[in-house]
């Protein structure tokens, strides 16, 4: 099996990462992206600004590859958006791998060939077959390995305080977000209305601050910040100690809004219901508890990781956060932060099925706390 590729699910950071890698190492890569360019699920959240620095962001093998192509490298301090990201890195990291990136090649089957996942007999001797929906109808690419870097940017979490959709959140969907509100491009959306955003993480410290930004702009505008958590306790972060800098200045301008009360905080909210009144939406919690009535909502309660197409191969993942066994315990959020966690690879990111592994975000399944370089490392 030596001849053939290894197939790398999505051109993300991490999955350009591991096709740099993989040449270093004399592997024949094939990456296989769902979207139309290089870093296409990055470029949906491009007017968002990283924590990391730019000298965080860029694998040591992609530089390595990039640099005879007279790509200059961003300034290593400086804290790029999503666009900046894509534009400056991921699109000519994709370039310089030329033929092994293939976009528009949506990957919705992995198997071992000829075997469904209870078939023990030739899973160490058959290579895997890969199955592929493109423009032009279904493929199927033989591969000695697969990596799976396609990460969770497609399966947001729900509004729903148990992790299911609550009563009429589908039917209400053209009202809700569950990404961060680019308000450059949506500011008719969003300008003059009461606005509910659910979460704890950075994602919706990021939209807390510029909805109220916004508010401070356009006269009727109000913010909700929805907590299911009982009290906002290190919701801010760590504040000037925080490991990343960009990080803990956002937590603290966040916690300046709540304080001079721009931003309403409802704690202990968990979202059972959702019921239209008109053109606004009420939001009932558990306890039947039922706000003020919104014009928009935006849910920022984390992703989660999309197994649905590697039913045909042999997984094991935590019972908990959905992440390889093995990793699990080094990034449970309960314990762990993102700088906690030691370098890591193949011996914890690879699956019982041979030559199947989960990397990038994906790998961390329900764990929030994923930076680019513990991928890359």
């Amino acid at each position: 099996m030596s001849e053939l590729p290894v197939v790398v699910v999505g051109a993300g950071p991490v999955g350009l990462a591991a096709a740099a890698q993989l040449l270093e190492r004399g592997l024949r890569p094939l990456v296989l992206e769902a979207g139309p360019q290089a870093g296409a699920a990055v470029a949906q959240w491009h007017h968002v600004r990283l924590f990391s620095q730019w000298s965080e962001l860029v694998d040591p093998a992609a530089r390595r590859m990039l640099e005879p192509t007279g790509w200059t490298a961003p300034e290593g301090q400086g804290y790029p958006t999503g666009a900046e990201w894509a534009a400056e890195y991921l699109v000519p990291l994709a370039e310089a791998l030329g033929e092994h990136v293939r976009v528009n090649a949506r990957v919705v089957g992995v198997a071992r060939r000829g075997r469904d996942r209870v078939v023990d007999a030739g899973r160490d001797s058959e290579p895997l077959t890969v199955h592929v929906q493109t423009d032009d109808g279904e493929e199927r690419i033989t591969a000695r390995a697969v990596v799976d870097a396609s990460g969770t940017w497609g399966s947001p979490n729900p509004l729903g305080g148990d992790g299911l959709p609550a009563i009429g959140e589908r039917a209400v969907a053209d009202r809700i977000t569950y990404h961060v509100p680019d308000l450059d491009h949506e500011i008719k959306r969003y300008a003059g209305k009461r606005v509910a955003v659910a979460g704890s993480g950075h994602s919706a410290l990021t939209a807390l601050i510029a909805l109220t930004d916004l508010a401070a702009e356009h006269p009727g505008t109000h913010v909700t910040w929805l907590l299911r958590r009982g009290a906002v306790g290190n919701v801010f972060g760590g504040g000037e100690a925080d490991q990343l800098p960009a990080r803990g200045a956002l937590g603290l301008k966040a916690k300046s809004a709540a304080k001079a009360g721009h931003v309403e905080v409802v704690t202990g909210f968990r979202t059972s219901e959702v019921e239209r009144d008109g053109d606004q939406l009420i939001l009932v919690s558990q306890d039947g508890h039922r706000l003020d009535p919104v014009g928009e909502v935006v849910v920022l309660t984390g992703f989660r990781p999309d197994h649905s197409w590697l039913s045909e191969v042999r997984l094991e993942l935590d019972p908990v956060l959905q992440a390889p066994t093995k990793l699990a315990p080094l990034i449970d959020p309960n314990v762990h932060s993102c700088g906690t966690v030691y370098p890591h690879g193949a011996n914890e990111l690879r699956q019982p099925e041979p030559n199947v592994y989960l990397v990038g975000m994906k790998s961390y399944g329900r764990a929030p706390t994923f930076l680019a370089m513990t991928g890359y490392e």
